[in-house]
């Protein structure tokens, strides 16, 4: 059942392909990689330019049980909510919904020869995660994402 789980949140690391046809698109915030290899931090370039996924259980906010916002690590824009997160049991961070689903896109992902959903950040195109249709209630959704695509800010 683990390695079910894990396979269905973990992708690719080169998948050029795919990360030229999010690139083509029209965002607004895009900018050259170049740009992100000096502003991100390595895991953050790997998860949100090259597409990889962190290794489940070893990444900083799977078991994350703050209150709090996760913003993206590219722009800091805030994405998702403690108020959201839930025990996905896969070693990533999970959630039902994202604050504003407008600040995000959902994106065909065709690795491994699975048929996926990827989620991007809506402005950049970056990487974020994939959701699936097996999440809790309210939504039925569990949006799989990466830690290191995100900061955490702690509530106050």
């Amino acid at each position: 059942m683990a390695f079910l789980v894990f396979t269905a949140c973990a992708q690719q690391s080169d998948n050029s392909a795919k990360a030229a046809a999010v690139q083509n698109k029209n965002f607004p915030d895009a900018k050259p990689d170049s740009y992100w290899k000096k502003v991100l931090s390595p895991e953050a370039y790997e998860i949100m330019v090259n597409k990889g996924t962190e290794r489940p259980f070893e990444n900083p906010y799977w078991n994350n049980h703050k209150k709090g916002t996760y913003v993206s690590a590219a722009t800091g824009k805030p994405l998702f909510s403690s108020n959201t997160k839930f025990e996905s049991g896969t070693g990533w961070p999970s959630f039902y919904a994202p604050i504003n689903p407008d600040d995000i896109m959902i994106v065909s992902d065709n690795s491994f020869g699975m048929q996926r959903d990827e989620v991007v950040e809506k402005s950049t195109g970056l990487h974020l995660g994939h959701v699936f249709d097996d999440g809790p209630p309210p939504t039925g959704k569990r949006y799989c994402m990466n830690s290191y695509a995100f900061k955490f800010i702690p509530a106050k």
